[in-house]
């Protein structure tokens, strides 16, 4: 029996995601670099690549939540713990950083 290596799927994007980029002034899709969930563009001009495609995020928590995978609450937590640990670079308006608070947290 011969073994296939499966092929990793493009991250789904969440509609959550989409309204925060819309609020943003930003399109996303997902990302063509392998090791990132999503790319930013604005004005049809690639800004930023974000989220670490081995990490979940505050969608996929919630969408967890839902389905009873995870406690209610999971989310928050991990969005709050997420914050904390990123306090340094989120906050800098059009980082990478920012843009994946922003539209992932």
């Amino acid at each position: 029996m011969r073994c296939v290596e499966a092929k990793e799927m493009a991250y789904r994007i969440k509609p959550i995601q989409r309204k925060k980029a819309r609020a943003l002034g930003v399109e996303i899709k997902p990302s063509t670099n392998p090791k990132k969930k999503l790319d930013v563009f604005k004005g049809g001009k690639k800004i930023a690549s974000i989220g670490g495609k081995g990490y979940k995020d505050y969608a996929t928590y919630l969408e967890m939540e839902e389905k009873g995978r995870v406690p209610r609450g999971t989310a928050k937590m991990h969005q709050e713990a997420y914050k904390a640990r990123h306090e340094n670079d989120r906050n800098v308006y059009g980082s990478n950083g920012y843009y994946a608070d922003k539209i992932l947290w």
